[in-house]
Parts: structure tokens; sequence; C-alpha cells
């Protein structure tokens, strides 16, 4: 017999498909760009140091721990300069320089390689940087004092702080339409829900995400909300409203989606989704803070474990042979 014919067997994976992490990341951070255009062009180069900055302090951090680790040098992954990237969409454009060094080393390092590295992290290493410093110095990530000195054109009082203020009343100096084109206070790249519309969709089409997180995320937003405003509708916003302001988009396509701490079934994909939703919009009607979608991210990346076990049962049984 020819050996030349015989098959090989070995353990699986026993077939690539050719994709490779760095190619999500940078599809990832394309799809970010039409937020981060909108961004950029609203609060100006003050927002393009902080993403630079956060960029740059991110990959320095992740080569640092690789050659202290004496690690294989991991930057050219893209998952740093991702991590970077949406930190530094998340933050003020009026930011201090420090706070951005600080968020970034804190992700990396903290949030990331101190678990082993990519893969290894329970908790999204961004929201963990920025969960850090947004606890930590509250008044530099209070968007109302963020921009107290900016004249943009348009209501620069930040939707959410008023809402918890002043209640229903105040969202009438907000028009819906300007909301998701991107005219209010907030994150440099959260504020265009149009644009993360956009990116997500593109994430979606491309395969480089699952729907099921998404949607999941909006509904429970959406059902939530409805309900608190039925309660009391002179307390709390309608649904639109909430799904407008905030990080509500970024954190449905960009934040809650990430692979390593977000559900692979079908079914746990739609708790976990519907499980953020639902968090964030008790956050804000209930809780202290203004917007809970960070918050409502990393809780749920805590029982993401426990989640992902769901199965739906098999239909039938098994019948041991006579």
């Amino acid at each position: 017999m020819n050996n030349d014919k015989k098959l090989a067997v070995s353990s699986a994976p026993h077939w690539h498909d050719g994709s490779r992490i760095s190619v999500r990341n940078i599809n990832i951070a394309v799809a970010a760009l039409p937020a981060l255009f909108v961004g950029i062009s609203i609060f100006g180069m003050p927002a393009l140091r902080v993403i630079t900055l956060s960029i740059g302090c991110a990959m320095i951090a992740e080569l640092v721990i690789n050659i202290i680790a004496r690690k294989k040098i991991s930057i050219d992954d893209g998952s740093a300069a991702l991590s970077g990237l949406l930190i530094g969409m998340l933050l003020p454009a009026s930011v201090p320089w420090w706070l951005v060094v600080i968020g970034a080393f804190v992700a990396i390092i903290i949030g990331k390689q101190v678990f082993g590295g990519i893969g290894a992290n329970p908790l999204n290493p961004t929201l963990i940087g920025f969960a850090i410093i947004m606890i930590s110095w509250k008044g530099h990530m209070d968007f109302d004092e963020a921009f107290l000195n900016y004249d943009l054109g348009f209501y620069m009082a930040y939707p959410l702080a008023a809402l918890k203020h002043f209640g229903t009343a105040a969202t009438a100096k907000y028009n819906l339409m300007d909301l998701f084109i991107g005219k209010q206070s907030g994150g440099i790249g959260a504020v265009c829900g149009l644009g993360l519309l956009i990116g997500g969709i593109y994430l979606i089409v491309r395969g480089f995400i699952r729907w099921e997180i998404s949607i999941s995320f909006l509904v429970g937003i959406f059902i939530t909300a409805f309900l608190f405003n039925i309660a009391n509708p002179e307390k709390y916003a309608f649904p639109l409203f909430h799904l407008l302001t905030g990080n509500v988009m970024l954190g449905a396509f960009f934040l809650a989606t990430d692979d390593t701490t977000s559900p692979v079934n079908f079914i746990p994909m739609l708790i976990f989704g519907l499980g953020c939703g639902i968090i964030t919009v008790l956050i804000r009607c209930l809780g202290l803070y203004y917007d809970g979608v960070v918050f409502a991210i990393l809780l749920m990346n805590l029982i993401n474990p426990l989640v992902d076990k769901i199965r739906p049962k098999a239909i039938g049984k098994v019948v041991e042979n006579a």
C-alpha cells in the first residue's frame, strides 16, 4: 500500500477558515470611524488628541507587559489599539492627558494582561479602565463640567443628567434627530447614534459580531424604559430618549459584543443582551449614576460563564442497547 495515500487523522480543529484576530480588530476600528469622525468634527482637536493618546498608551502598556513577562510581542494583533480607541471614544474631549494614560494602562494591564492576555480576561478590559477612572475622578468625567466652556451651537447640558435632575420636562429641550446625529454632549465617539448604527450594521453583515446581543440589548432598554415611562411619565423618559443618549449605541455594537466576555450560544446571547439593557435602565432610573451602560455590561460579564451554560433540551431520549 502506498503510504502517501493514507488519511492522516489528528485532533480538532481540522481546518482553519483563514480568520485572524487582527482582521476582526481592524474591521471593528473601521466600523467605529463614522461615529468617531462626527465626534472629532464636533469637539475639535482636543478630541483627536484624546483618541490618539489613548491608542498610543494602550499599545505601549501592552508592549511593556510583553517585555517584562518575556512573552511574544502581541501589539500586532490590534487588540490593544482597539481597547485604546474604545476608551477614547467613551471619554469627554476635555479630559486631562494623565487621566487618559491611567485609563489605557489600567485597561491593558489590570483588565487584560493580569489574567493572561487576550482571550483569558473575564471582564471587558475597555470597561474596566473606563469604570476605574469614572469612579475615581467623577469631576473630570462629569460631562456638564467637562463642557462648561464649550459653545457648539446646540444645548450642551448632558441629556441624562438633565433627565435625572429635572425629570421629563427637561427632555423637551432636546430634538431626537439632533441626538441621533450627534448634537449632544457625551463621549467623543458615543454621541452619534447614526454613525454607531452604521458601524454596527457593517459588523453584523460582515459577521464580526452577532446580531443577537446587539438587538436584545436595545430591546431590553426599550421595554424597561417603556415600563418606567408608563409608571411615571413625568419622571422617567420615553424609550427613544434612552436609546439615543449616553453610551447605549456604543455599548450595543462595540462593547457588549466583545468575543471573550460575551456568550457564544444563541439563547445565552439573547439573555446576555437583554440583561445588559434592563440593568442599564435600572441604573439610570433608580441608581446614582446618570448612565448605566458600562456597569450593566460588566455585571453581565461576571455571570457570562453561567449564562453560556444554558442549552435547550434535546428532543427525544437516549435508548440503551439491549
